[in-house]
């Protein structure tokens, strides 16, 4: 992960030293203005995320004494108790019919967890304890924070890169600026291929804080990495029955869940749970680059892995 962000911070470098050569003149402040308006963009999407989020996605939060749902409350409480959670997160139920779950917080709401309505109906009470806590994990490590930092150098980059291009047509109306219209073209275009490669950056640092969400909720959750990978498996095959359209309409926020909507597969009807993990492990892991989440394969032999080392192999 480390490795990952300074590979960020250095190709992000590149880029500005490339404005601050090429165009001394205005580069100063023309990389403190997108700064300014990435930056002020980025927060404010934090800041007000979690509203925008319990609306998109119909969130309704449970209370404690709620007959039918209090026990997840206080799942919830007592896991972030026993993982040393400052604060004890609001929990809700999304009104979606894809089963997931996903974590999200900002200063304005505190922490929150959210399951989906599917989720409850098709995950036993022992596994859903250790998607929760992988939940929990993501709240523990910042990833919210984390991930909304790393992704203001792509934004940044892209928007230099699309400012230039504009300029390239004033350049070109004024003969006095030394600067060509096409080396504006240029740069503006090597920008916007820069911040490609940074959001690949971002999707692979994501993909590892699944993985170090994954070794919370194993730590954490005796068995976690068996209940989850079985928790995971329901979702993978569950999402597999759901229609295209559906599917497409609940991703937008991908990043946030515990398994991309896009990840699915498909199994003839009668197949145990367990049978269901050995296919997902045994299959030939494909390209996750462009995820947000890793390959179900790579993430179950990751899993089993950990599992049997904190837990022992049965």
């Amino acid at each position: 992960m480390l490795g990952t962000v300074a590979g960020i911070i250095a190709v992000s470098t590149l880029a500005l030293s490339i404005v601050l050569s090429m165009f001394t003149s205005f580069s100063i402040p023309l990389i403190l203005a997108s700064l300014t308006i990435v930056v002020a963009v980025n927060v404010l999407q934090w800041l007000f995320a979690p509203y925008i989020i319990e609306a998109l996605y119909r969130v309704r939060h449970v209370d404690p004494s709620d007959p039918r749902y209090g026990w997840l409350a206080s799942m919830i409480r007592d896991l972030a108790t026993r993982c040393g959670l400052s604060k004890i997160p609001t929990v809700g139920i999304a009104e979606i019919d894809i089963p997931n779950a996903f974590a999200y917080e900002s200063p304005l709401t505190g922490p929150r967890v959210a399951v989906t309505r599917r989720m409850l109906q098709i995950v036993p009470r022992d596994e859903l304890e250790a998607v929760l806590a992988h939940e929990l994990g993501h709240i523990k490590h910042r990833d919210v924070v984390v991930m909304m930092l790393v992704s203001i150098l792509p934004a940044l980059a892209y928007w230099l890169g699309y400012v230039l291009m504009r300029m390239s047509f004033y350049a070109s109306m004024d003969r006095e600026r030394s600067a060509s219209p096409l080396l504006f073209v240029a740069v503006g275009a090597l920008l916007v291929a820069i911040s490609f490669l940074l959001k690949l950056f971002v999707l692979h640092l994501s993909r590892l804080r699944e993985y170090y969400a994954d070794s919370f909720a194993v730590q954490h959750v005796v068995r976690g990495g068996t209940k989850l990978r079985r928790a995971l498996a329901r979702i993978l095959v569950d999402t597999g029955r759901v229609r295209p359209s559906e599917i497409a309409r609940h991703s937008k926020l991908r990043m946030l869940f515990i398994e991309d909507p896009e990840h699915s597969v498909v199994v003839p009807r009668g197949y145990s749970i367990d049978r269901i993990v050995e296919e997902i492990e045994r299959s030939p892991p494909k390209s996750d680059i462009l995820s947000t989440h890793p390959h179900p394969a790579k993430r179950f032999r990751f899993l089993k892995q950990l599992d049997e080392a904190i837990w022992g192999s049965r």
